[in-house]
């Protein structure tokens, strides 16, 4: 777990030097050659009109030529009770809170990871809400895979993250990779995410097409790629 303690949030050096990550990636360079980055919050959840927080953060990496790297998680420090809805969802008492740095803390070790990367989120809302912490952060471009799955697999009964790597045979490599945790752990959620674009990646076979077939997905263009 990270140490507690507050650092500098990004100002626009940081956001230009971001947005110059973002452009070199997001333009000629293909999705096999991208580094890509999973993050997921669970929160401590909040009463409707309330703001919400985040408990856990967890980060994990995926790039085709490294396969799967680098992990990150930690809990952080809330500031209210968990509500027990949320603490039913993902087992989280408030009490392993205890001693938990502040997400502001985290700073330098996101600003590590996220940098220069492709970033990826099951349904990016969550993440990107808790990332405004950080004003001016210039993270990204975004890879929902929420939306891509809907878009190559609509067929399919259920769109959550379980659902989706059940269906596609990947739940044994999850839970290999991650032992010992379940779905809405952060960290499990993140490396779930990863190894669901792996797999859609390499079904529609993608590697060597622009990451922006990933920001808007068309597979109308995926499928003719296929043929």
């Amino acid at each position: 777990m990270a140490s507690p303690g507050r650092s500098p949030v990004p100002g626009a050096g940081d956001f230009r030097v971001a947005a110059a990550a973002l452009a070199c990636c997001a333009g000629a360079v293909l999705i096999g050659d991208c580094r890509f980055t999973a993050i997921d919050f669970e929160s401590a959840g909040a009463a409707r009109g309330q703001t919400d927080v985040p408990v856990q953060v967890g980060l994990a990496a995926w790039s085709r030529a490294g396969g799967h790297g680098e992990t990150f998680v930690s809990y952080l420090a809330a500031g209210v009770p968990i509500a027990w809805s949320a603490r039913k969802v993902h087992g989280i008492r408030d009490e392993d809170l205890a001693g938990a740095p502040g997400l502001l803390a985290l700073w330098p070790e996101l600003k590590r990871q996220l940098h220069g990367a492709v970033v990826v989120a099951h349904a990016k809302g969550t993440e990107k809400r808790f990332l405004r912490a950080f004003p001016g952060h210039g993270f990204g471009p975004w890879v929902d895979t929420l939306l891509l799955a809907r878009a190559a697999w609509p067929e399919l009964d259920g769109h959550s993250l379980s659902a989706l790597c059940e269906a596609r045979g990947l739940s044994d490599k999850v839970a290999g990779m991650i032992p010992g945790k379940r779905w809405h752990d952060a960290l499990y959620d993140a490396v779930g995410s990863l190894v669901l674009l792996e797999d859609l990646v390499a079904e529609f076979g993608l590697e060597d097409k622009p990451v922006e077939w990933l920001l808007a997905p068309d597979t109308r263009a995926w499928h003719r790629a296929r043929r």
